[in-house]
């Protein structure tokens, strides 16, 4: 129902039932086009990412998901690695990438987040990863080479959080302020990094019915923990009105743009 005239004359069942059914698995998020937009940082990550690999010898992807943004990187790298690795701890997006990544010679190995990184100490020049759900700087620091870089897209402070606090209510500031960049830049630093660069960006996000929601919610599931259609469903329709009324319901995401370097 990718129409926008279908959809402003579906019932919130059909729309909450189609957000339902999509699959998970992977960060292709193409299934929001004309039902969700938002605003991407300055910086390029990905064609970032792709001019980083030429120069590296071994680099390793930390939590790449469905491995979609290094398959992007690589596709558009001008050389590619000697030595490429990637871990991922949900085994869908395990089997994913495995089978989007193989044929660029990646290896991807099950490792769950909050594991110490299967691989020997300063076994990577380069380590890359685009929104890590927590990054382990000391499993980083460890990785990497004397002189190597870890460079990164991470998640920002609350970010959505117009959209997790309209089920969930107030969050305490702590959670607010989880992901700030003086704290980014403190535990980094706190590992032995040195940071080379560290950006920050507020963008727009829009969600044009109660189907985006839906799904976005199922895909991102730390936003809004233990999320299902049966225990919001009053929430649901309130904004599935609101947005039929008023128009799309806006947030705003956090982005940083993170490069780091162990010295030597």
């Amino acid at each position: 129902m990718t129409d926008p005239w279908r959809r402003s004359s579906a019932t919130f069942e059909d729309l909450v039932a189609e957000g339902a059914a999509v699959p998970t698995e992977g960060w292709d998020f193409s299934w929001f086009e004309g039902r969700a937009t938002e605003e991407r940082p300055s910086w390029g990550y990905a064609v970032s990412t792709a001019g980083r690999l030429a120069g590296a010898h071994a680099v390793l992807d930390v939590q790449t998901g469905g491995g979609e943004v290094l398959d992007f990187a690589l596709g558009r790298a001008p050389r590619r690695p000697v030595l490429l690795a990637a871990t991922e701890g949900w085994p869908p997006n395990v089997a994913k990438a495995t089978e989007l990544l193989g044929p660029h010679g990646v290896v991807v190995v099950a490792s769950a987040e909050d594991a110490p990184l299967p691989f020997a100490d300063g076994a990577f020049d380069l380590v890359v990863s685009r929104h890590p759900v927590r990054p382990h700087w000391e499993e980083i620091a460890r990785v990497l080479g004397p002189g190597g870089t870890y460079f990164a897209q991470h998640v920002g402070p609350a970010s959505v959080f117009e959209l997790v606090e309209y089920f969930l209510g107030p969050l305490a500031e702590e959670s607010r302020s989880a992901r700030h960049p003086d704290r980014v830049r403190a535990d980094a630093e706190a590992a032995g990094l040195e940071m080379v660069d560290l950006r920050a960006e507020r963008l727009r996000v829009e969600f044009h019915d109660i189907g985006a929601v839906v799904h976005f919610l199922r895909k991102v599931v730390w936003m809004v923990p233990g999320f299902t259609v049966e225990a919001y469903e009053s929430r649901l329709r309130e904004l599935h009105e609101r947005i039929r009324a008023q128009g799309p319901f806006v947030a705003h995401s956090t982005r940083h743009l993170v490069e780091a370097r162990r010295p030597g």
